[in-house]
């Protein structure tokens, strides 16, 4: 008899599901009818719950991944392989504009900047894209991803205003034909578009929010030929710009990083008031004939200079945090959901934004060196399975609110989600931080009757800091699975046999239940409870260890699993007739297998079966699901012995260490060279720039106190004013002194962590190494250091440039946050009758490294030389070593050696150079520049820290030859700097199924016409 419970669930199941207006929680909501927009192409659409590609409904579950903060192309499918293994089917990937159009008027997206690679790799690991490509992208790097010479520009930014629009109608044009080319409707990846990222908070000086604008920037893509749904991205759930309104979205999204970036104090950020509980009703007022959509939603978090590193940022957003807000996201009807980031990756040669370091890693499932070591990778990839597993859930409806009705104590809430027969219960503490061991019974409706869980005694419990997803009337491949308490991880089959694989934490006790009709399994695996209550076989088991198997004959297996052992089975989809290829696709076949640290990918010919994947250690291999009707397995391309046990086959997959041997970095053949030459009067800087602008376009508004810039010199000292947008900058300045200067004031500009020092001719004067974005500093001069009446004398000032300031703001223009000298005073002496000269990276904005783009050189002597690139000539060099001579005062050395690599094909190492520091307990002030085959890696702070480990990727360092090592050391004091040591560590020694990645270059040093 079905209860009345289970039949209100229908009734409200189908009202969701089929009405134009509904009433929740005593508020009125109308749904309109999907399809107001004319759709551009008929591959991809929507409704209120989902999207369709070609037909089918799908849930949009996708990582976030930018290609330009991992150089090597031939890396890119490694990623995207990881993604799918999570589950995914998605990536979404900003583009960075400051890295193709770094010289105004010329679009260069070529070499590791070019897309097209980027398109093949999604489509053969068979991920569909989401494409963001600004022109504003925020991402923590330098500008928000705006190019330097942006800070000319006569326009607020992000606003109408036709100077800014015809600036980026270049790269929109452009970029805009590139990702056309790569839509599913051209049989590319990409599915979906977002233009403006962000766009939720404007100065009360400008219009805002304009629609007018977010209008424009959409036509830009239009215009150039983009057909796909347009999504936007809120910062907050604000509503400026739903589908209905004029310049909204196809598609309308918002973001979430519900708590922050406190990375050092993890438990501070679960705190009260931190879980969302009202988007489902906030959606339904705002964009209701839409699906849910988060375009990022925190997958970890940001750190700074002096912060406690990214390995705290993976500790606060780590599995029990994906467990709790993952899962109460979902309880919203989530249907595209993006994590941001999953891997995070490298900010390289200064992209970052300032006051970030070098790394990215983010504390992302994906670490920086592409391990997957991190156990929140793990837990995605069960709840990655689940939802891509559930096809019920993409047209499923939330209830009205999170309550306690289902179960027996208030301190449990649950959220139910309502399909069409199956359901879904989201359970939480209430209290959703609580740390409690809670134990509860469950009632719910079921197509057999209303059920009190668990039936065959005792309780169920939900522990501290984890969620539950409990099921009603599940499908199981044609068998109804009437409920379970414990978590379904995915199921799949082999021939005419269901394979269903379901998780709990150790010690919990947990319950399911069939029909009787499928008789009673036998056991594998240790002693559960079975019953037949009425029309139900009751099963009910206690997690543990050891995995127990049921078999109900020939139908059906399911394997009870503790959490732990779960996070070891790997589901891989085989490959379909183009064009889903290696889409995700319900229809497809699958194979479910536990494989040890990585499966990659599954065909079947004939009966063969052919794995690809990685090993740490030597692995079982068990195939659940998906094997063909003989013991032809393969792995690597290697057969495996393996046996059928059970209706499974089963194996052992051999690691094998390999035999090599990394460099000591210390005993290398170092050679050193100068890199400040500058400071001696005599250097000859005819070739510089001359700071002789008398006005500026840099117009920024203080983010503090919101006042406008304006020049504090007779001539702009603002180096973007010239074109230098990155890395170091030098000034120098003349004057003719009257003898009795004592003193010099200062006040300079360099972003979040920056750093400089100061000379009068050969004479150090001062430094300053910290956290702040800007300094005023008053250096006294040495006693020592006499000026001569009438002498002319250099001002030597060199700045660390970190990055322009993001421009998440619109109408403050805070990307044109000044970067170098903002004022300056020398007693007894006008400002005009001091001369000033600066550089930067040789070129400035026509930079002359095309394969490592714009941003990857700064302005000291090595740099501008080149010598930083392979082979530099360094024969008539001094020998010198970075840790035994080190610079011996205030100034910057260039050291520079060649090591070789020969790492054994067929294996994965992550390498990482690794800085020591001892000598931070001393407040030893030194940078160090890191320099591998010319490729910027590192931005080592030893009296900031945190990071001191820098992960190189394969590609950029030559596995298989020679390799070039450069070290730009800034001694910050007065007693110079050594390092305290240097080596190159192996991260993990992984034996791979990877494809090996080419270099990423090919071009050693030659000298440089005009280099100075």
């Amino acid at each position: 008899m079905v209860s009345l419970r289970y039949l209100l669930a229908a009734v409200l199941s189908l009202c969701f599901a089929n009405a134009s207006g509904l009433a929740l929680g005593g508020k009125s909501y109308t749904i309109t009818n999907p399809g107001r927009r004319e759709l551009l192409q008929d591959l991809v659409k929507w409704d209120e719950h989902s999207l369709f590609i070609r037909g089918e409904r799908l849930m949009f579950y996708s990582a976030e991944f930018h290609p330009w903060r991992l150089p090597v192309p031939g890396l890119w499918l490694d990623i995207f392989q990881k993604v799918k293994a999570l589950g995914y089917n998605g990536v979404s990937f900003y583009v960075n504009w400051a890295l193709i159009e770094g010289n105004p008027g010329h679009f260069a997206a070529e070499g590791v900047f070019a897309y097209e690679s980027f398109f093949d790799a999604a489509t053969e690991a068979g991920i569909y894209l989401f494409a963001r490509p600004g022109p504003y992208i925020n991402a923590e790097v330098s500008g928000g991803g705006y190019p330097g010479w942006l800070q000319r520009n006569l326009g607020t930014l992000r606003t109408n205003e036709t100077a800014y629009i015809e600036a980026t109608e270049n790269y929109v044009a452009h970029i805009g034909k590139i990702i056309a080319s790569a839509q599913i409707t051209n049989g590319g990846p990409v599915v979906l578009l977002q233009a403006e990222n962000e766009y939720t908070n404007g100065a009360d000086w400008i219009k805002f929010p304009d629609s007018q604008y977010i209008d424009a920037v959409n036509q830009q893509y239009r215009k150039a030929g983009v057909v796909v749904p347009l999504v936007n991205n809120e910062a907050s759930i604000a509503g400026l710009f739903t589908p209905d309104k004029p310049g909204g979205p196809d598609i309308y999204g918002h973001d979430s990083y519900p708590i922050g970036w406190d990375c050092a104090n993890p438990e501070n950020n679960w705190a009260p008031a931190k879980l969302p509980t009202d988007w489902r009703h906030l959606h339904l007022q705002q964009s209701p004939q839409t699906p849910y959509a988060i375009p990022e939603f925190q997958g970890g978090a940001i750190d700074s200079w002096g912060g406690p590193g990214l390995d705290g940022c993976a500790v606060m957003t780590n599995h029990e945090f994906e467990r709790i807000f993952y899962k109460n996201t979902f309880s919203f009807g989530i249907k595209i959901f993006n994590i941001y980031m999953t891997f995070g990756g490298t900010n390289w040669g200064n992209l970052g934004q300032p006051g970030g370091y070098t790394s990215y890693d983010y504390g992302a499932s994906i670490k920086e060196d592409r391990t997957i070591t991190r156990e929140k990778y793990a837990e995605a990839k069960l709840m990655g399975h689940f939802l891509t597993s559930s096809p019920a859930y993409l047209d499923a409806i939330p209830g009205d609110l999170t309550n306690t009705s289902y179960v027996s104590t208030p301190r449990l809430s649950t959220t139910p989600i309502f399909g069409k027969s199956t359901t879904f219960y989201v359970v939480r503490h209430s209290d959703y931080e609580s740390l409690e061991s809670t134990p509860y019974t469950f009632s719910v409706p079921t197509s057999v009757g209303s059920v009190e869980i668990p039936q065959l005694g005792g309780t169920l419990t939900l522990n501290g800091r984890d969620s539950k997803i409990i099921v009603t009337d599940y499908d199981v491949g044609g068998i109804n699975l009437i409920y379970s308490s414990a978590d379904i991880y995915t199921h799949g089959n082999t021939g005419k046999k269901r394979v269903l694989l379901i998780y709990g934490l150790e010690g919990e006790t947990h319950e399911l239940a069939f029909s009787s009709e499928l008789g009673k399994p036998s056991v594998e695996g240790g002693a559960v409870k079975i019953q037949t209550k009425g029309t139900i076989g009751v099963v009910q088991w206690q997690v543990t260890r050891t995995k127990k198997i049921l078999h109900y004959g020939s139908n059906l297996d399911v394997y009870l699993l503790w959490r732990n052992d779960a996070f070891k089975y790997w589901k891989l989809e085989l490959e379909s007739p183009t064009p889903v290829g290696n889409y995700t696709s319900a229809s497809k076949d699958t194979v479910i297998a536990k494989a040890g640290y990585l499966l990659r990918t599954a065909t079947r010919s004939g009966t063969s079966l052919y794995l690809t994947g990685d090993l740490n250690a030597t692995a079982d291999l068990e195939i659940v699901a998906g094997f063909p009707g003989s013991n032809n397995v393969y792995f690597n391309g290697k057969k495996i012995g393996t046996q059928s046990v059970n209706g499974r086959l089963t194996g052992t997959l051999v690691y094998t260490h390999p035999t090599f041997k990394l460099p000591d970095l210390a005993a290398l053949e170092w050679k050193v060279i100068d890199s400040l030459p500058e400071i001696n009067p005599s250097y000859d800087d005819s070739a510089w720039t001359v700071a002789d602008h008398m006005t500026t376009n840099n117009t920024s508004y203080d983010e503090t106190y919101f006042i406008k810039f304006s020049l504090k010199t007779p001539t702009s000292l603002l180096a973007g004013d010239y074109g230098f947008n990155a890395g170091s900058l030098i000034y120098r300045g003349y004057f003719e002194a009257i003898g009795n200067e004592r003193l010099f004031y200062l006040s300079t500009t360099g972003g979040g962590g920056f750093g400089q020092s100061v000379w009068i001719n050969e004479t150090f004067i001062g430094s300053i190494s910290g956290q702040a974005s800007s300094y005023n500093q008053t250096l006294d001069f040495p006693a020592s250091l006499k000026l001569v009446r009438g002498k002319t004398y250099v001002i030597t000032v060199l700045i660390d440039h970190m990055g322009q300031e993001t421009n998440w703001w619109p109408g403050h223009d805070l990307m044109k946050t000044p970067r170098g000298i903002i004022d300056f005073a020398l007693p007894g002496h006008e400002k005009s009758n001091v001369k000033w000269k600066l550089t930067g990276n040789l070129g400035g904005e026509k930079y002359f490294d095309p394969v490592r783009g714009p941003l990857n050189e700064g302005g000291t002597f090595a740099e501008r030389q080149g010598y930083h690139l392979p082979a530099p000539p360094s024969e008539g060099w001094k020998r010198a070593s970075p840790t035994k001579d080190g610079v011996h005062v205030a100034g910057v050395a260039f050291y520079a050696a060649s090591f070789d690599l020969n790492i054994p094909s067929g294996y994965d190492v992550p390498l990482s150079f690794a800085f020591a520091n001892s000598t931070r307990a001393v407040a030893t002030n030194y940078r160090v520049q890191l320099f591998v085959n010319g490729w910027q890696f590192g931005k080592y702070i030893n009296n900031l820290g945190p990071q001191s480990n820098f992960p190189v990727p394969e590609g950029v360092l030559n596995y298989s030859g020679k390799n070039h090592l450069g070290l730009a050391l800034w001694a910050q004091d007065a007693s110079g700097a050594k390092l305290d040591g240097i080596t190159l560590v192996a991260n993990a020694v992984i034996q791979s199924g990877m494809r090996k990645p080419a270099l990423t270059w090919s071009d050693k040093w030659v000298k440089r016409e005009g280099a100075y």
